[in-house]
């Protein structure tokens, strides 16, 4: 299956550049370009993208909120969202993850990575560049030391679907957790696919801040 990807950038170069390494893949073609998070939803609904490469600055409307009208739009519910930043220490990656994005990649990321991310976000398997993304959401949430996990999250999750939320938010992959857990690598799957369900989220970003929040994990 072709991977129908959106470049949203306000830089024409930057746009360029991307849309000649996406276009050389054979699974995957550039089926429109927006210079502001407007336009992109715009394009998204029109062309009918599976995925959206995003600029966090923008003018008109960024890219967190242009990923968070993406999200609310039933019609657009299933177009997964890419966000690019200059540095992996934005700490307005926490935003934009908190609106709906799968991901995000620093945009000196070297061409295969970027290739790769388009595929694993598309498929919507795993989170995109964990490590980085968990101690990101570490430092901007900071978690008091003690917090109750709340109603809603405890009462909803089994203790084994806790342990493998837990594990999710440390960066481990489903082979890593099953290992943790002396599981299989498809139940470990199944269990964060039902954690997901339970949970109302998107994919395992959103899974890693909803970890964080809720103090089941705590930075450090």
């Amino acid at each position: 299956m072709t991977i129908r990807v959106l470049l949203a950038d306000d830089q024409t170069l930057v746009r360029a550049a991307f849309a000649m390494l996406v276009e050389s893949a054979p699974d995957m073609e550039v089926v429109g370009q927006a210079g502001t998070g407007r336009a992109a939803v715009e394009l998204a609904r029109s062309e009918r993208a599976d995925l959206i490469v995003m600029d966090i600055r923008m003018p008109d409307l960024d890219g967190i909120e242009a990923t968070r009208l993406l999200a609310e739009d039933e019609d657009l519910a299933g177009v997964k969202v890419l966000m690019l930043t200059t540095y992996d220490t934005d700490e307005h990656v926490v935003d934009a993850l908190r609106a709906g994005a799968s991901g995000f990649l620093v945009k000196d990321t070297k061409p295969g990575e970027l290739l790769e991310a388009i595929r694993t976000v598309a498929s919507g398997e795993s989170l995109l560049s964990p490590g980085p993304t968990s101690r990101l959401i570490a430092r901007v949430l900071r978690a008091p030391a003690e917090v109750a996990l709340p109603d809603a999250l405890s009462g909803q999750l089994s203790e084994r679907e806790r342990q493998v939320l837990a594990l999710v938010a440390r960066g481990l992959n489903n082979g890593e957790i099953a290992d943790q857990l002396g599981l299989s690598p498809l139940t470990a799957k199944t269990h964060v696919s039902r954690i997901m369900g339970k949970l109302g989220a998107r994919d395992r970003a959103q899974l890693v801040i909803v970890a964080y929040e809720s103090g089941l994990v705590r930075p450090g």
